[in-house]
């Protein structure tokens, strides 16, 4: 597979004569488990490599690495960044839940509607709540995908049709909103999705916009659509080998600094959120068989109130684990 390069590739020096690479050049490996069209790296790996490259006059640049390049599947992200199998990896919180709990109370359905509110949300409450589950890397950014759609094999529109429904959730950890819902929660990867849609092992999945069309491609396997349902999001996160970053000059980690945090974030949520806008438009010309349903208000008010009554069982189990302001962390993501 070819590898995707940000930015101008730095000469080396010849025997010929050619300009020497300068002493303090650096270069950071990326490493992320989405392919290379991925919007993630079309957008907020680009943006980035093309900041850090402008900023430093080119003595600082980055190599992506898609694919699992640098190691296969999404679970181990973090690990590889402590780890400096990359110097900078991209990973999905919810793959290891143990190391984030509270920023995982972050997926829950609560006042956001998309990515870019939900990753503000996060971070006007980062420091207070969330920053000490990093403190083994540097962090770039925190951000969101947010999770609109049911897509499934079978009309889940109503909390009729909900019941028993095999329904894969963004995160385990809402196994009580999705059993009080009365659907059956599954856990399965999003590169699982397709098949296992085709295949009947799930019945439906909580989806973004963008799952349904190229590279996802769930509209080719759905029969049904369903718009209007709790939201819930997908934790993203963008991390640094603390010590590789600690090598680098003061003039580089300052630049770093100045686009980590609030300003990453942001171009990461709005990955996702300019992704299901193209989606949306493809999806209004596309012609494929499912039927597109958007949830009545009154089923939407029993739906919310089941979400509800998970909500207290998800308090109650983070209680029993020590976490005793889950509940405050919730509130304070949701004013």
């Amino acid at each position: 597979m070819k590898v995707t390069r940000f930015g101008l590739a730095l000469a080396f020096a010849s025997t010929l004569g050619a300009a020497a690479l300068p002493a303090n050049a650096e270069e950071l490996s990326v490493a992320t488990f989405v392919p290379p069209q991925h919007h993630t790296n079309l957008v907020m790996f680009k943006w980035f490599g093309e900041e850090i490259e402008r900023r430093s006059g080119g003595t600082l640049t980055m190599k992506l690495y898609p694919a699992g390049q640098l190691g296969a599947g999404p679970v181990q992200q973090y690990k590889r960044a402590v780890e400096g199998v990359g110097d900078i990896t991209f990973g999905v919180a919810a793959y290891t839940p143990a190391i984030f709990p509270k920023s995982m109370l972050a997926i829950l359905p609560g006042a956001a509607e998309n990515a870019d509110d939900s990753t503000r949300r996060i971070w006007a409450n980062f420091d207070a709540h969330f920053a000490e589950e990093f403190a083994d890397v540097k962090v770039l950014a925190v951000g969101t995908v947010a999770g609109s759609l049911f897509v499934g094999t079978r009309d889940v529109s109503t909390m009729e049709g909900l019941k028993g429904a095999k329904l894969v959730p963004f995160a385990a950890m809402t196994t009580p909103i999705v059993e009080a819902l009365g659907a059956v929660p599954v856990q399965m990867p999003v590169t699982e999705m397709y098949t296992g849609l085709s295949t009947g092992t799930i019945d439906v999945t909580t989806a973004s916009y963008n799952n349904l069309t190229p590279p996802w491609n769930f509209w080719d396997v759905a029969s049904h659509v369903v718009e209007n349902v709790p939201v819930s999001f997908a934790v993203t996160f963008a991390v640094m080998n603390k010590e590789r970053y600690m090598s680098l000059s003061e003039e580089h980690r300052a630049i770093i600094d100045e686009l980590a945090g609030l300003p990453m974030s942001l171009k990461l949520a709005e990955s996702f959120d300019g992704a299901d806008e193209r989606s949306k438009r493809m999806i209004a010309e596309a012609d494929k068989n499912y039927e597109w349903i958007v949830v009545s208000d009154e089923e939407r008010a029993r739906m919310d109130a089941a979400v509800a009554e998970g909500l207290e069982a998800i308090f109650a189990d983070y209680e029993a684990r020590g976490i005793a302001n889950a509940r405050e962390i919730y509130e304070a993501l949701n004013r």
